[in-house]
Order: C-alpha cells, then sequence, then structure tokens
C-alpha cells in the first residue's frame, strides 16, 4: 500500500512594515481636485437635495406664478388702463424681483447644514475652502433658472410679448442669474454669522423688501417724490430691472448692464472674503 507524499510547507519571506504600508496606502496619493472640480461636485450635491426633497421647488414654481398673476390683475387697470399693457412693463420687474427674493434661501440652506454638523466634514476635506459655497450658489442659480422660465410662461399665456426675440430675453435671464450669484454671497455670510435660520430669514426679508421695493420693479420712478426718487434711481434692483427689460424689449441698455455688472462685482469682493472669514473660523 503506497502512501502519499505530503509536500514542503513553502517558506514566505518576511515583508517589512514600510512594503505594507506601501502595499495597503500606495506609494502615490490621488490628485488633489481643482477648485473647479469641487465646486461643481458640491453644486451636484445641492442639485441632489432638490432632488431628494422637492418641496424646495414651491418657491420657485408656485410662487413666482402667484406674483404674476396677483399683480398684473391687481394693477393693471389702474396703472396702465389694462393688465395686457401693464404686463409689457411688469413681467421683467416682477421677474427680477421674484429671482432676487429667493436668494434668500442660500443662506437658510447654509445655517441648515451648520446646525447639522456637515460642516464640519467639508472643512477636514483636501479642497479649496470656498467651492463649498460657490457649489450652494451653483446649485442656486438652476433654481433661478427655473422661476425664470415659469414667470416667463405665465407671462406670454397672459399676453407678455418680448420684442427682443429669444436672445433678448435669453440676455436678460442671464444678467439676471449672474447678479443674483453675487446677491446671494450676502445670505451666506448671513447664514454663518446667525444661529438659526429663522433669523437668516428675518434679516433677510429686512433687507429685501426695501430693495425691492423701494425701486422701478411696478412702477416709473418719475412719479415719485425728489428724495425717494434719489434712492430709487441708484438701487441695484433698479439697475437691474431696467437693464432685464431693456434687453427683453429689443434695446441695448448699455449703461444699466454696466451698473448690474459692477454692482455684481462689488458684492462678490465685499462679501466674498468676510464669508470665507467666517467659514474659516466657524
Amino acid at each position: 500500500m503506497s502512501t502519499a507524499t505530503i509536500p514542503e510547507t513553502t517558506e514566505l519571506a518576511p515583508v517589512s512594515a514600510e512594503s505594507l504600508t506601501a502595499l495597503l496606502v500606495g506609494t502615490e496619493r490621488p490628485p488633489r481636485p481643482s477648485a473647479l472640480s469641487a465646486s461643481l461636485t458640491f453644486g451636484w450635491r445641492a442639485m441632489l437635495k432638490i432632488k431628494h426633497v422637492p418641496e424646495q421647488l414651491f418657491d420657485v414654481t408656485a410662487f413666482p406664478i402667484m406674483m404674476v398673476v396677483m399683480y398684473t390683475y391687481l394693477f393693471g387697470g389702474a396703472l396702465a388702463g389694462s393688465p395686457e399693457e401693464y404686463i409689457q412693463f411688469l413681467l421683467p420687474g416682477i421677474l427680477v424681483m421674484s429671482v432676487v427674493m429667493i436668494t434668500m434661501y442660500t443662506g437658510v440652506s447654509v445655517n441648515t447644514d451648520i446646525e447639522k454638523g456637515v460642516f464640519d466634514r467639508f472643512r477636514s476635506l483636501p479642497i479649496w475652502r470656498p467651492s463649498t459655497m460657490v457649489g450652494y450658489l451653483l446649485g442656486d442659480a438652476l433654481r433661478y433658472a427655473i422661476a425664470s422660465v415659469v414667470m416667463l410662461t405665465v407671462g406670454i399665456v397672459l399676453g407678455y410679448r418680448p420684442d427682443g426675440g429669444a436672445g433678448g430675453v435669453l440676455a436678460g435671464v442671464g444678467l439676471l442669474i449672474v447678479f443674483s450669484f453675487a446677491f446671494s454671497w450676502i445670505w451666506t455670510m448671513f447664514g454663518l454669522m446667525l444661529r438659526t435660520e429663522k433669523s437668516v430669514m428675518g434679516v433677510s426679508m429686512m433687507v429685501i423688501f426695501p430693495l425691492t421695493f423701494l425701486s422701478n420693479v411696478f412702477v416709473d420712478p418719475r412719479t415719485m417724490p425728489g428724495w425717494l426718487q434719489a434712492f430709487v434711481d441708484n438701487s441695484p434692483v433698479t439697475h437691474l430691472a431696467s437693464a432685464v427689460r431693456g434687453l427683453m424689449a429689443g434695446d441695448r441698455p448699455t449703461a444699466e448692464v454696466a451698473w448690474t455688472l459692477g454692482w455684481a462685482a462689488l458684492l462678490v469682493l465685499v462679501f466674498g472674503p468676510v464669508t470665507m472669514r467666517l467659514y474659516n473660523r466657524k
């Protein structure tokens, strides 16, 4: 009876701790994401939040529809003789007003994430620091575009006819989104500075309501008292509304567009560094 031959055990060479670490961790770290890549990633995160909580789109759908219909039929007959005539003046202005008002929800989102502790994780990541804030604003830019499309659709149904055609409308909406992106830096600052989201909304309303109502959104400022007209004529919302109104009407409001872009640049230069300083110290 034959017996099976048992093979000899092969001895393994000893592995040093350095070699094991190199095998497990790798010799090279993955490249650090660029500023653009990190910002787009956080922008995508903001859009995913809308996907999972679609109620966030209420302020860019139902609210704009209500604003257009209500103000058109409430003031149209008294101010312009008929709603059809008034909406030609009103729609670009009410478009500006609605989009500027919903920018305050950027600060609310920032404050909510701070309360949940999400920002503690973000600050530990090897990424460009401002990308978290820029991502919020990029995600909200989509919401501004949705609100613009909804309001323009309702306005056309009610009789609005832009003489500037599709090009004028796109130019006006593009300018509005650029300004809103810059304007939102104010609310990111408040979102970092204040303790609760109710405080953010309260302070935001105190700033937004005077700026939007004391403008040429609803009426021509030439009918206002001199002291009030001086404030309205120099308001950033007035410059923005005049620029959007002119572009959609097929005009070339060069001065108003320049004022609007100047205000946008100033807002970013002032509130951007302040926001990042608060974010780094939070």
